[in-house]
């Protein structure tokens, strides 16, 4: 079986584990979200590349979910002591030197896809990553400016990592996707699939502006495989993060019904939802999309195996 899966950070890399778990003989391609990329102290920092990388590849913080396990942050010390910031993004010692040979080989000329690939080399995660894109993207956030009477956009990092989410969102852009291509073999993966994944990423920031690099819709809509996705929103909040803020943002409710209806019957044939969302199974079928209630609480690799093979069970019923 040939499985493509549209993956943000901590929630795309985890269900991804469970996926391999459920279905190891399958060859899976994860298409991973760059809009959150940023550029810091000279170096280009791919966080949920590298989340999904370090997860799959045993190297993963398991407490935080994300950055290197066993980690220091003497350069970090020393940057804070030369007053060199941001000081709000913590990068390890360990995490630094993937951004120093990504950095490096992207100066040399290499595109971020071949980066990825050297890199995964090294992780044998298991599966193929490619980033959505090679051309540069950044998600920006719209918010009222804290020292003026306008508005003002700033890097998605920084409004979810310094200022965490504390302020309402009025837009989020992905600044360069409109005019982004596709990265070499994304297309090609999505056409030659025989199901493609949406796990609980964020559904705005991550499969969202995956969605919205030009092609990789309109390959997902018309390659006539089923697409099935699983709610990130339990019980009406996020079950992890912030999602319900920058939800609001693009005027959705957090609820598991209007994240599937946010995606639309146009691209989405199946959903899953929590048991806890039961009750919201039947707005979504009303929507034109398959939907059931099942657990959805990634608390181990066992519980999230059987989510992702929940997952293909509802792909199949979709396929007949």
């Amino acid at each position: 079986m040939r499985i493509v899966v549209l993956a943000g950070g901590i929630g795309g890399a985890r269900f991804l584990r469970g996926l391999k778990s459920a279905a190891p003989d399958a060859d899976i391609t994860v298409i991973g979200n760059t809009g959150d990329d940023i550029h810091l102290f000279g170096l280009k920092v791919c966080p949920d590349l590298d989340t999904v990388m370090y997860t799959l590849g045993g190297g993963i913080h398991e407490e935080q979910g994300w950055g290197r396990t066993d980690e220091s942050f003497a350069v970090k010390e020393e940057l804070a002591a030369y007053g060199v910031g941001p000081d709000w993004f913590g990068l390890g010692d360990r995490d630094f030197a993937t951004h120093i040979v990504r950095t490096q080989m992207m100066g040399a000329g290499y595109p971020l896809s071949a980066v990825t690939e050297a890199l995964c080399a090294r992780w044998q995660p298991g599966v193929r990553l490619l980033p959505m894109t090679d051309d540069r993207v950044e998600t920006h956030v719209l918010i009222d400016d804290p020292e003026g009477d306008g508005r003002k956009a700033v890097h998605f990092q920084e409004y979810w990592v310094r200022l965490r989410a504390s302020v309402p969102a009025h837009a989020v852009v992905p600044v360069g996707a409109d005019q982004a291509k596709p990265a070499p073999g994304v297309l090609e993966a999505i056409a030659g699939a025989d199901v493609v994944l949406f796990p609980p990423s964020n559904p705005v920031v991550s499969i969202g502006t995956i969605l919205a690099v030009p092609g990789v819709r309109e390959a997902i809509a018309d390659a006539g495989i089923p697409v099935v996705g699983l709610s990130p929103i339990v019980g009406d909040a996020p079950v992890r993060g912030m999602a319900d803020k920058v939800l609001a943002a693009v005027g959705v409710e957090s609820t598991a019904a209007a994240v599937a209806q946010h995606y639309g019957s146009g691209l989405l044939d199946g959903w899953l939802v929590d048991t806890v969302d039961a009750g919201r199974v039947d707005a979504v079928e009303a929507a034109g999309i398959r939907c059931k209630a099942v657990p959805l609480m990634m608390t181990d690799t066992e519980a999230t195996a059987r989510m992702a093979a929940e997952a293909l069970a509802l792909a199949e019923e979709v396929r007949a």
